[in-house]
């Protein structure tokens, strides 16, 4: 999910004017949010992985064309069931507080996911497949699954799998003090401005090949971002926001760069609150909002309008579903079957950078009668409203929430199990409606462990239609990939879904 702030103090413009020379090798990464935590597996937003990303590994990682390859572990099998993984570490890995690397690290990791104690934000997709791991040897782990899961080795490349060091972690400071094997590691972290990573010159892999130091700044104003890429202040921006899309691509001392985005916006309805509980209510909004216009005017025709829970991207995607044209009449009509002739009214939580969200939705839904109270919130306050459980959003009246997800290209399965099924309902996972619907439930949990891909993909059109039906979310577009880079900048790429790798760029 996606979030973001900044302000542009006296701290940061004196660190804009700092000379040349002492700025030559930071590598300068301006995003749209701040960081919600400094510990992989106790957070879910893509732009926070971002930040992370020099400082953590997993076992497996994604290389630039997307597969994946060995990282913490060398080699892996399993045996004809998949349902025992073996998996042989690296050698002479170290963290970066001196903590060894080896199979009890492991083992450690991924028992504070499977804790439920722990409560931490990325645990429930561990929880639902892995039964235990264990430690053959110092050199050696195995993992033990409940059941089959096509997706484990790219899950094992995502945030819950990172790996912390367990030395920071006991002492319960991984959330604000990064630890973890990767070619940087945290320099300095001042929450609110800034966070600055250095090389790590203990890397196993050698000497890193990018930057001396990566700094990440965030700012919710657009402008501010466009600026700091025109000034060059900011070496890298993501994701540029659409509106300079032209204005960079006819730069020479820039780079536009866009993509097949995975990232799809929505508006997760409040299923537990009147009178978001009556599926006629959720479909009305859902014909009450004109996608093709949200795209043009906020996206300026960098997205494509969402017919489905999963992006075009995401295999298993169906192109032919078309459930919910731009209907007025249709939306006034289902209101009045439900028994709201005049429309009611509901509120939503949002984001600054997604506030023009709100307010275009705010007049769509006027039309059918629908009045939106549109709450503006900053980042962490509305990661505590959004991820609240039933009772707290019944007492702050939260009808819905206006928010994004990427599962990259990690499978259906991420797309619809933390967002769809009633097991993740929050605070437990990302189902910010509380949707609960056995139907679905028992076709995410068939597909997933579902080992032939053409059937997978079969079951998992038959839950973008029931989705679809449903309507927990009023589903918006897919936006496309685009960030931007000054033309010095080589070796940065970016995962579907507008997660950037800037761990090997360089400055010429």
């Amino acid at each position: 999910m996606k979030s973001r702030r900044f302000a542009l103090s006296c701290a940061v413009a004196g660190a804009l004017l700092a000379p040349v020379s002492a700025m030559a090798a930071t590598l300068t990464v301006m995003q749209t949010e701040a960081p919600r935590s400094m510990d992989p597996g106790d957070q879910t937003a893509t732009f926070t992985a971002a930040v992370l990303d020099p400082m953590y590994e997993g076992l497996l990682a994604r290389a630039s064309d997307l597969s994946l390859k060995p990282a913490l572990a060398t080699e892996w099998s399993s045996d004809d069931a998949g349902l025992v993984w073996t998996f042989k570490l690296r050698e002479g890995v170290t963290f970066h507080d001196g903590t060894p690397f080896n199979a009890d690290a492991v083992v450690k990791n991924f028992a504070r996911h499977l804790d439920t104690k722990r409560g931490l934000a990325a645990s429930g997709r561990l929880r639902t497949f892995i039964d235990g791991v264990s430690a053959v040897d110092d050199k050696t782990v195995q993992f033990k699954l409940k059941k089959p899961y096509p997706a484990f080795l790219a899950l094992l490349s995502t945030g819950p799998c990172l790996m912390v060091s367990p030395t920071a972690d006991a002492a319960g400071t991984i959330g604000s003090k990064a630890v973890g094997t990767g070619p940087y590691k945290l320099a300095e972290y001042k929450s609110g401005e800034y966070v600055l990573e250095d090389k790590n010159p203990n890397y196993w892999g050698g000497a890193p090949k990018g930057a001396d130091e990566i700094k990440w700044t965030w700012t919710s104003e657009p402008s501010v971002m466009n600026m700091a890429l025109q000034t060059g202040d900011a070496d890298i921006v993501n994701p540029l926001p659409p509106a300079f899309a032209a204005q960079v691509d006819a730069n020479p001392e820039m780079k536009l760069n866009k993509s097949d985005g995975s990232a799809v916006f929505w508006v997760s309805l409040n299923t537990k609150l009147k009178p978001l509980d009556d599926v006629r209510v959720r479909q009305a909004l859902n014909y009450a909002t004109d996608r093709e216009g949200l795209v043009r005017a906020i996206m300026q025709g960098y997205a494509t309008p969402a017919n489905s829970p999963l992006a075009p991207v995401t295999p298993g995607y169906d192109k032919s579903l078309a459930p919910y044209s731009y209907d007025i009449e249709k939306a006034k009509q289902l209101l009045a079957e439900a028994g709201y002739p005049d429309g009611f009214e509901m509120s939503t939580i949002v984001q600054e950078p997604e506030a023009r969200i709100g307010e275009l939705l705010q007049a769509m839904w006027a039309k059918a009668g629908v009045k939106l109270d549109v709450r503006r919130m900053e980042s962490g306050v509305w990661s505590k409203a959004a991820f609240a459980d039933p009772a707290g959003k019944q007492a702050d009246n939260i009808g819905s929430v206006i928010a994004s997800w990427s599962s990259g290209v990690n499978g259906a399965d991420l797309q619809f199990r933390p967002l769809y099924h009633s097991a993740s309902s929050s605070p437990a996972g990302a189902n910010l409606g509380f949707f609960n619907d056995p139907k679905l439930d028992a076709l995410v949990d068939k597909a997933a462990s579902t080992l032939d891909e053409q059937a997978r993909n079969a079951i998992y059109v038959d839950a973008q239609k029931e989705v679809n039906e449903q309507a927990p979310h009023v589903l918006l577009y897919t936006t496309q990939d685009l960030y931007a880079a000054r033309a010095n900048v080589k070796g940065a790429w970016l995962v579907p879904g507008g997660l950037v790798i800037a761990k090997e760029a360089t400055k010429e």
